[in-house]
């Protein structure tokens, strides 16, 4: 296996609960509750989960937008890995070039009064990339990378459609060359003939440039589309990551399996029985006592309300949080979809 490019181990961050006149803390939002992975170079990981489990604060949080609770957040540049969650002020600032994001909405993420050439220039001349010249014909390159014209260049935003702005907003993060683009659901905002489009065009710069990509989305069958693997997240943490493939056809956590269980079947003669999670999700500031998730769980047993179970490896390459992961034999989806 390559070294990583990113490591993430223990990440946490929680918002304190105010009240009263003085806004004194009295309680604690547990956005990301200890939360460990690791991205290789020029490789995808898919990060899943219902809404408000986390995953959008995991990607802030790499890219410290926001300041972790605690945690490390290593990347390695070169020979050196550098602790991200300790660099401040310019020394950040410089190292940002190496990160970039692809935002979810491609309406509200591009200033309507810049032009696509002043958008896709921004961080390289944020990051003195080089002179004016140079600076103009590396946004050339990149607006042919992505499937536009060069003749686009001087119009504005309003003149796209949804697909071309996103394809604009992937030009500007590609700009200066990251090592790492984080995409936060970058095509729910899209028609479904436009998500395929999108999708293409991540995988093939990847295969011409070499990043890798933190995939944040809540459809599955685009992360099983894009990624090399998934990590599935409930409730602040991460209880299951797999390769792709092993993922989808023999899921280890139950929340899981009632993810798989939730994709439509391109067969409409396959009627499969549903398998439907009880009560809501886990309310992040007032975490049930065990596994976050057995209130909702038909498997849970004693221990499970007894005892937080812990991600441990169960295969080379497979993590579950689960005490019966060795135990159920759980329902998944070919890899096919």
């Amino acid at each position: 296996m390559p070294e990583s490019l990113l490591d993430v181990r223990g990440l946490t961050k929680h918002f304190p609960v105010t009240a009263g006149v003085f806004k004194r803390a009295v309680g604690m939002i547990k956005a990301v509750d200890g939360v460990s992975f690791s991205i290789a170079p020029g490789e995808t990981l898919g990060l899943v989960g219902e809404s408000g489990c986390g995953k959008t604060t995991i990607g802030r949080l790499v890219l410290r937008l926001i300041e972790p609770t605690a945690g490390e957040l290593r990347m390695r540049v070169g020979d050196e890995s550098i602790d991200l969650a300790r660099l401040n002020g310019a020394t950040l600032r410089k190292f940002r070039r190496h990160m970039q994001l692809v935002f979810q909405d491609p309406y509200s993420s591009l200033s309507p009064r810049m032009t696509v050439m002043d958008i896709i220039a921004e961080p390289l001349r944020a990051a003195q990339f080089g002179s004016r010249r140079e600076i103009q014909e590396r946004v050339k390159w990149v607006t042919k990378a992505v499937g536009l014209q060069v003749e686009f260049l001087g119009r504005y935003p309003h003149a796209f459609s949804g697909g071309q702005r996103q394809r604009i907003c992937i030009a500007r993060a590609l700009a200066i060359n990251p090592k790492l683009v984080i995409c936060d659901e970058p095509v729910s905002a899209l028609d479904v003939s436009v998500q395929a489009q999108i999708l293409n065009l991540l995988k093939d710069l990847q295969e011409r440039l070499g990043m890798a990509y933190l995939f944040i989305a809540h459809d599955l069958s685009v992360v099983e589309n894009i990624s090399a693997r998934v990590a599935v997240m409930y409730a602040g943490r991460i209880v299951e990551s797999a390769p792709t493939a092993e993922l989808f056809k023999t899921p280890a956590h139950p929340y899981t399996e009632a993810l798989m269980n939730a994709l439509p079947q391109p067969d409409p003669r396959l009627k499969a029985e549903r398998v439907v999670l009880p009560g809501e999700v886990a309310d992040p500031s007032c975490l049930p006592q065990g596994c976050a998730f057995h209130p909702r769980c038909c498997y849970a047993q004693d221990r499970c309300r007894a005892e937080t179970p812990i991600l441990k490896e169960t295969c080379p390459g497979r993590s579950v949080a689960c005490h019966r992961a060795e135990e159920l034999s759980l329902r998944g989806v070919s890899a096919s979809g």
